[in-house]
């Protein structure tokens, strides 16, 4: 039986291209990731990610620690066909740090689909679809710059742009709304995150201001706890109300649904903490008729091409993806070619495994390697 016979992990740094302004939290200059490396008894090698960010998820360096300590023992002489076992393992474990976890499910999931010579979305179960709509998050604290962006995005195909709203004061982001469709009318499909920047208590003035903008969905206007007030705006709006930081895993969708708290989920695998758990998510999700959207934290494109593959696999994943980072926001990244995108889509890769190539030299040549064990 072919098992993981070494396990590498990278703490690294990238740098940025723009700076990120948003409800939870600001990101600017660099950006933090853990790379992992398994390689099998017969030699295959497959990479994983994790991309925690401190007031989200965790920290980097913890997700280094968790893997290199406690995970690299369980790791280590597994089966590389009996994934869901280790997943398992990995959760009795450890507490916590799904990303960590996810790192080195994905990195299995890519020797396997070699080995098989399958794709991770054919070893899911099949495509549903072989490209992907991107949203681009309109998210530079200089709004000018990003609606140059726009500009230069929107004949190139780009049509589903995020506009990260409630950080400036309320005026500014109705006016940035104004000059988006003024300008490209009802030729974009315009959503709004709050990244839980609203308080409950007068949330709702602001949500009918920005609603007669006629927005896909509204994302986490309020703190993640805040349930009932995310069901009274699910029950008051016309338009449709989206779960991100309310929803980690398929309990907490039970919650949401039981209240009537959102009409749509975000689901991001370092939120889920592993492929299979986000498909266990999107399963309750398919259960009560809720739309799923590709979120994003500050991935790279090893961690981007697991959710491509699982988007790929996943039909209620309807709401398209924010996976823009490689191609928009990372200055370097560690794949030797970038996952495509083309007309304001994601192309799915066809290979096996995740269906990219990772090298020690793009690693080392495209990256700041803070620490590696």
């Amino acid at each position: 039986m072919e098992r993981i016979e070494r396990l590498r992990v990278f703490l690294i740094e990238s740098p940025i291209a723009m700076a990120r302004l948003q409800g939870v939290g600001n990101v600017k200059g660099t950006v933090k990731r853990v790379l992992v490396e398994a390689t099998s008894t017969s030699g295959l090698v497959g990479w994983g990610e994790a991309a925690p960010w401190e007031v989200f998820t965790g920290t980097a360096e913890a997700a280094f620690a968790a893997i290199d300590v406690y995970l690299r023992p369980l790791v280590t002489g597994a089966p590389v066909n009996r994934i869901r076992a280790l997943t398992r393992a990995m959760d009795k474990a450890l507490v916590g740090h799904g990303e960590a976890k996810l790192a080195i499910e994905t990195a299995l999931f890519d020797i396997l689909g070699k080995r098989s010579g399958l794709s991770v979305a054919e070893l899911l179960g099949g495509r549903v679809r072989d490209e992907i709509p991107l949203s681009f998050s309109i998210a530079d604290p200089d709004f000018d710059a990003d609606f140059a962006r726009m500009q230069a995005m929107v004949p190139a195909g780009n049509r589903i742009f995020k506009v990260k709203t409630g950080v400036k004061p309320h005026a500014e982001d109705m006016a940035h709304l104004e000059a988006i469709r003024d300008a490209f009318g009802e030729t974009v499909d315009l959503r709004l995150d709050y990244n839980q920047a609203l308080d409950p208590f007068g949330a709702i003035a602001i949500l009918r201001d920005v609603d007669r903008f006629r927005p896909t969905f509204i994302e986490q206007p309020v703190p993640r706890d805040c349930l009932a007030a995310m069901a009274s705006f699910a029950a008051a709006l016309d338009t449709p109300i989206l779960a991100d930081e309310s929803c980690f895993d398929a309990r907490d969708l039970l919650e949401i649904a039981r209240l009537g708290a959102a009409d749509a989920v975000s689901v991001k695998l370092m939120k889920a903490g592993g492929i299979l758990k986000a498909q266990a998510l999107m399963a309750v999700a398919d259960a009560l008729h809720l739309p799923g959207y590709g979120g994003t934290l500050w991935e790279g494109g090893i961690a981007l091409a697991a959710g491509t593959q699982f988007i790929a696999a996943t039909p209620g994943m309807s709401l398209g993806c924010e996976f823009y980072m490689p191609h928009h926001v990372l200055t370097e990244d560690v794949l030797l070619e970038r996952v495509p995108n083309r007309n304001g889509r994601v192309i799915v890769p066809t290979g096996p495994g995740l269906g990219i190539e990772v090298t020690e030299q793009s690693v080392r040549g495209n990256a700041r390697i803070l620490a590696e064990a």
